[in-house]
């Protein structure tokens, strides 16, 4: 979906930055894709799908790096 119209920047494109290791931050996305730096109306969606593709990154790496989850009996 489109998050920014002004500048045609998609969740898409936002979740490749963080795994890619591009984007970490609102001020790097601003810098990378130029989000939000127009009219300004998709500063909060685009922060919003910023927190939860850096969550889900930090929880595939921790599993990449060798974190297992404890199994318990039935």
């Amino acid at each position: 979906m489109f998050v920014c119209i002004c500048n045609g920047v998609t969740d898409t494109q936002i979740r490749s930055a963080v795994e890619e290791g591009i984007v970490s931050s609102y001020k790097s996305l601003t810098k990378t894709l130029d989000v939000g730096t127009c009219c300004g109306k998709c500063k909060s969606c685009a922060k919003d799908i910023l927190r939860e593709a850096v969550q889900d990154n930090s929880y595939q790496q921790s599993f990449s790096n060798g974190l297992v989850l404890a199994s318990y009996p039935a």
